[in-house]
């Protein structure tokens, strides 16, 4: 039986070959000894779909739908536009990948998933894993692309898509678990851009039907293609993270695929810091289990969705300014800057999420300051809220002049511990307080199903029309009885 890549490259191969000739060796993977990085590749080559629960299932399909819908906003964004016209002006063979709200559009597989991962992240309103990354966009825009690549013949299953995209999410939540560092909120470098190009890699690398030996073949490339300092956090080249790591892990995969080797120890703590600690200082390596004792960490450890386009971290503070305004504003209902004296925001550390004076929308997504003033003023925050016109409003900058960021020693600068606390201290002498140690879409407190729905049908609506929001919803509820997967792709522009 030939494999999905297999029949893949002899489609291509008219008149002459397109590819180099791939040894029989590659297909074949050798007796390895059993090393953490061998156990990663022996995982992703042989689960299977017996192996996903109920659970993780549907908890795949919320993401699946919301990064979609995140994906699809963010291909109205001015990044968008500058990534797609860098992507239109390259050689693109063989353009058979959609693109995000651009109808009739195709580009080369790889450049597909960049620039969809691209639009994933454009307004950081994508979800948030614990430890810190966004799982979602690193891998569904390679799958979609890829969906797309494969001939007639051989197109996945919605069950096939759905467990690449699985495989591709655990390898990410199992890399960042040997870290205790990684458990935090970063401060050197980006975690998408690191376990989101190996996540990538691996989940391509199962939708393609590669051997153990390449999957291993797969990360060790994969590990040459990641990393992204966090020096970029809050401008423009933020969301070109997520789509490095979705497009540089799809062609991690390719290349192991057609021969590439890397270093087969890749993941493995022997390597010293020549390996994949490299990332993390106190990386403490395990081997996955053997696949009867396999459980998926989303069985136990579900994802935050975000309710508005900013860092994760921005959604505690929000919730606890809004919960003070409910107090300020008690008595007569309305609010103004003018009877605040001083606004104290207790929060942890964390450097790139402190900017008390933003000047751009993606500074604005990163700061607790502007974050709490534009809950505080307008009683809610939303994607308007980051418009320019929002962001040079004079209400909003008397209130930030009033802001003092405090830091104590128990507000530890982690997704799962952090909180968000909000003092104001008003002209008459008032102190009030409002607290959030865990917001509504926060893995502790997931959206509702209806929740879920409003923030995709409302993202949706900026480009597609009712019928198109609703085929999405309907594929990706029943992706499981879905013959061909590349059919979600024609409901994406």
């Amino acid at each position: 039986m030939f494999s999905k890549l297999q029949k893949f490259q002899s489609s291509l191969t008219i008149g002459k070959r397109l590819y180099h000739k791939i040894s029989r060796e590659a297909f074949e993977a050798p007796d390895l000894k059993e090393t953490v990085t061998s156990s990663f590749g022996s995982f992703i080559s042989g689960v299977d779909v017996d192996h996903l629960s109920q659970t993780v299932l549907q908890r795949s399909k919320r993401m699946i739908l919301d990064n979609i819908g995140v994906g699809i906003l963010g291909s109205t964004s001015p990044v968008f536009d500058i990534c797609l016209n860098y992507c239109q002006q390259m050689y693109a063979q063989d353009p058979v990948s959609s693109v995000y709200g651009r109808k009739d559009l195709r580009l080369s597989p790889t450049l597909a998933a960049f620039a969809n991962g691209v639009a994933a992240h454009s307004m950081d309103f994508d979800d948030t894993w614990h430890p810190a990354t966004h799982p979602s966009g690193a891998v569904l825009p390679a799958l979609l692309a890829a969906a797309q690549m494969l001939p007639t013949n051989s197109k996945p299953t919605g069950l096939d898509f759905l467990l690449a995209f699985n495989v591709g999410v655990e390898i990410q939540g199992r890399l960042m678990h040997f870290s205790q560092e990684a458990s935090n909120i970063p401060k050197r470098f980006h975690p998408p851009s690191v376990v989101g190009t190996m996540g990538s890699a691996a989940a391509i690398a199962k939708f393609l039907s590669l051997n153990a030996n390449q999957c291993v073949n797969a990360l060790a490339i994969a590990a040459s293609l990641s990393g992204a300092p966090m020096a970029n956090a809050a401008t423009q080249a933020k969301p070109i993270h997520i789509g490095n790591a979705t497009r540089l892990g799809f062609e991690a995969a390719l290349l192991a695929s057609k021969g590439m080797e890397g270093n087969v120890k890749i993941l493995d703590k022997t390597l010293g810091c020549f390996g994949f600690s490299a990332f993390y200082g106190d990386y403490e390596p395990q081997k996955i289990a053997p696949l009867e004792q396999t459980r998926f960490l989303l069985e136990d450890q579900d994802i935050a969705f975000k309710r508005f386009p900013a860092h994760l971290g921005m959604h505690w503070i929000v919730d606890a300014a809004l919960s003070v305004r409910q107090l300020a504003t008690a008595n007569d209902g309305a609010f103004s800057p003018s009877m605040i004296d001083r606004i104290i925001l207790r929060v942890p550390v964390s450097r790139y999420i402190n900017r008390p004076f933003p000047e751009t929308e993606h500074e604005a997504r990163h700061s607790f300051q502007f974050n709490a003033c534009s809950a505080l003023l307008d009683g809610e925050v939303n994607i308007e809220s980051f418009r320019e016109s929002k962001l040079q409003r004079d209400n909003l900058n008397e209130l930030l002049d009033k802001v003092e960021l405090q830091h104590p020693e128990d507000n530890v600068a982690s997704f799962e511990k952090m909180y968000g606390e909000v003092v104001l201290i008003l002209r008459n002498r008032d102190v009030l307080r409002g607290r959030c140690g865990t917001f509504y879409g926060h893995w502790r407190n997931p959206l509702s199903r209806e929740s879920l729905l409003d923030k995709f049908k409302s993202n949706a609506s900026y480009v597609l029309e009712q019928d198109k929001i609703e085929a999405i919803i309907n594929t990706v509820e029943n992706l499981e009885g879905v013959r061909d997967s590349s059919t979600l792709t024609s409901y994406l522009q």
